[in-house]
């Protein structure tokens, strides 16, 4: 390793490393109590956590491959992992494999890999190539190129179907978009525009989509259907009241009242057993975790590292507002996991490989500005 190599990992964020081992080990704790069943001879726990731990640790090994190399690198790759990235999500409906009747992965016998995951970070890299070439607002033709980048995979995404990790990709480059900024004439027509198409999506949704969104404006209206899983949600939460039922105490999840508790309601399990103050802390550390993101996005010392860094706080900031929202009611169900909190292997692995990308970008903040 060079002195340049070595000199650059002296400057590793140490706090947003901490908060991420500290979110994770949250997230494996309380999928063991996710994976915990109540029995008439006791309790039987699944092996969820173990498998989040695996994942966890290759995870882990994406993190330090992204922190070693000049990550102004990856500028060079971002249209061939784009096209990439097309042509899997394209194979997805011919060859992928169907779980609980949707096709979203691709079978590779020791493994299942989600290309939609594949997506967000390919999009990251387009969007960032793109926007950080020049600093001046967006002007129409240049901002639907970036969009029209960003809905190819989002609608082969939408169509598995896969509604939620599909709005993310959109809402991850649109905040990229807000990073750069758009001409003020255009920006006052999209406020305008915006509210006035976005309730003629509602004919192109699928039946179950449009009966999550009914649900969620009144759930008791289909209690044991479309609105089972906000009004179980919403029990869990309340029922933790202050300070929670403790650790393995939640009933809502224990006696299998509350579904999909390992995935995209896991944060539901938490706040049963840890209350309302435990989900403070919770949002507390995932605010610190999305600060620090920004303090990197904020002193790179180059445009291209400062929008990888703006697109990797949009990607978590968005998961973390619309998983929490839709666990406590406030949102429509579309299938958002928590970052370190759900289960998910794919999920994971693009976690931990984000955040070593933002540490590499910390790193050498200070290398560029002396040589």
């Amino acid at each position: 390793m060079s002195p340049i190599d070595r000199r650059v990992f002296y400057h590793v964020n140490w706090r947003l490393a901490g908060l991420l081992a500290v979110l994770f080990a949250i997230g494996v704790l309380n999928l063991y109590s996710a994976s915990g069943v109540r029995l008439g001879d006791g309790m039987q726990v699944e092996n969820y956590y173990q498998k989040q731990l695996i994942w966890g640790s290759i995870g882990l090994s994406g993190m330090v491959a992204f922190m070693v190399f000049d990550y102004r690198r990856l500028n060079a790759v971002a249209w061939p992992l784009y096209v990439m990235t097309l042509l899997l999500l394209l194979a997805v409906p011919i060859i992928g494999k169907t779980v609980l009747g949707a096709r979203r992965w691709l079978d590779f016998g020791l493994f299942n890999f989600q290309p939609s995951e594949l997506a967000k970070f390919s999009v990251l890299l387009i969007g960032a190539r793109l926007l950080s070439s020049d600093s001046e607002r967006l002007n129409l033709r240049e901002l639907a190129a970036v969009i029209g980048l960003g809905l190819v995979p989002a609608l082969l995404i939408i169509k598995q179907p896969d509604l939620g990790t599909g709005l993310l990709v959109l809402m991850l480059l649109a905040g990229l978009v807000l990073y750069r900024g758009v001409q003020p004439w255009l920006f006052r027509t999209l406020c305008v525009l915006i509210p006035l198409i976005t309730p003629a999506f509602w004919f192109v949704l699928k039946d179950y989509q449009k009966r999550r969104i009914l649900a969620f404006l009144d759930p008791a209206t289909d209690p044991l259907g479309s609105g089972y899983h906000i009004l179980q949600s919403e029990i869990a939460v309340g029922s933790g009241r202050l300070f929670g039922k403790g650790f393995l105490g939640g009933t809502q999840s224990q006696l299998r009242f509350l579904p999909e508790k390992h995935t995209d309601f896991a944060v539901a399990v938490y706040g049963e057993e840890w209350g309302f103050f435990g989900m403070i802390v919770l949002l507390s550390l995932f605010c610190a975790f999305l600060y620090q993101v920004a303090v990197v996005a904020r002193d790179a010392k180059d445009p291209y590292g400062s929008y990888l860094a703006a697109g990797v706080f949009f990607y978590f900031f968005w998961q973390i507002l619309i998983n929490m929202g839709m666990v406590m009611g406030l949102m429509p169900v579309v299938g958002v996991p928590l970052p370190f909190i759900s289960y998910g292997g794919s999920a994971t692995l693009v976690n931990f490989s984000l955040v070593g990308l933002v540490l590499n970008i910390s790193m050498r903040r200070y290398l560029f500005k002396q040589t």
